[in-house]
């Protein structure tokens, strides 16, 4: 028997548009499949950005149209992004592992990530989302409470903040679908981001990292393995230089070390690495993989991709 392994699928793996999505979840579908017919139980995470863009774009078109539409609120963008395109994923796994004789289910989850509402993220959002605004809408914009910014001459935009997720809302079912030996999808985009208000879930304005989601989920399922799925094999410092070395393992502190020497981008190669060390010494034996989508199974077998490990 296999693993207990999270993945978390980059951007990569989706495709950009509706049409594209539809080939690429084919292929995505394959190298998981091969990861489950290794014996593998699987937790599927994803992120959602040009989706989650192109639903609020065309909700904030609509409402210019239509004055009396109401705003969509980011958080039902999210949940919205989740269901569309899970339905495809799962469809297109749900099929794969059938042409190989594996008869299990694949569920998507609609899934909401508690956050701290004292999170220091949300005193100074700077994610931008959304389309550009002129003077007017920006202005009708900050009467809706949102939190516009110029942005380098381009006009205004939406910022929101990226806070850290504190625990997975629906980590009983997700629990549940895979002690039965079925497969699950969760935490598309980084989860919905909600914050408690005694028993009730309210919706925020907020963009949850994905990686770091991910992470947090493969703690609350006792994962193995951690998988942060990327364009590249391999981790590499000194990236784009001369100088260009790819690691195959990195453990906690040299990790650091690294980061210290800036060698990874924010908001590119950091977080995944930060995600990585998370969950790597979040237990003892826990150990994080980054690497691509089409060499993940050659990575859970040792052959290539970056290990993270606590020591």
């Amino acid at each position: 028997m296999g693993n207990r392994v999270v993945l978390a699928l980059g951007g990569n793996a989706l495709g950009d548009d509706l049409a594209s999505q539809m080939e690429a979840v084919k292929q995505t579908s394959k190298a998981i499949a091969d990861l489950i017919e290794a014996g593998n139980e699987v937790v599927i995470a994803h992120g959602n950005g040009p989706q989650v863009g192109m639903i609020n774009n065309a909700f904030t078109e609509y409402g210019k149209i239509d004055p009396k539409y109401p705003y969509m609120p980011l958080s039902m963008c999210v949940a919205m992004s989740q269901a569309y395109i899970g339905y495809d994923l799962q469809n297109a796994l749900r099929e794969e592992l059938r042409n190989r004789g594996i008869k299990k289910t694949v569920t998507s989850v609609i899934t909401q990530v508690v956050v701290d509402e004292k999170d220091p993220a949300f005193q100074n959002p700077t994610k931008p989302i959304g389309p550009f605004m002129n003077e007017v809408e920006a202005e009708e914009a900050t009467k809706r409470g949102m939190v516009v910014k110029e942005d380098s001459g381009r006009g205004y935009r939406r910022v929101v903040a990226s806070p850290k997720p504190v625990r997975i809302v629906e980590i009983d079912t997700i629990k549940a679908i895979l002690d039965a030996g079925q497969v699950v999808i969760a935490c598309g985009g980084g989860g919905i981001p909600v914050v408690e208000e005694g028993n009730h879930l309210r919706g925020v304005g907020a963009v949850i990292d994905k990686d770091f989601a991910s992470c947090v989920m493969a703690k609350q399922v006792d994962a193995d393995n951690f998988i942060v799925l990327t364009a590249v094999e391999k981790v590499a410092i000194k990236f784009g230089t001369p100088e260009q070395e790819w690691l195959s393992s990195m453990n906690i502190e040299e990790a650091n070390v690294h980061i210290g020497n800036n060698e990874f981008a924010p908001g590119s190669m950091l977080p995944k690495v930060e995600a990585a060390m998370e969950f790597a010494e979040s237990k003892e034996g826990r150990k994080s993989l980054i690497t691509s989508l089409e060499k993940a199974q050659e990575g859970l077998e040792g052959k290539t991709g970056t290990w993270i490990t606590a020591k």
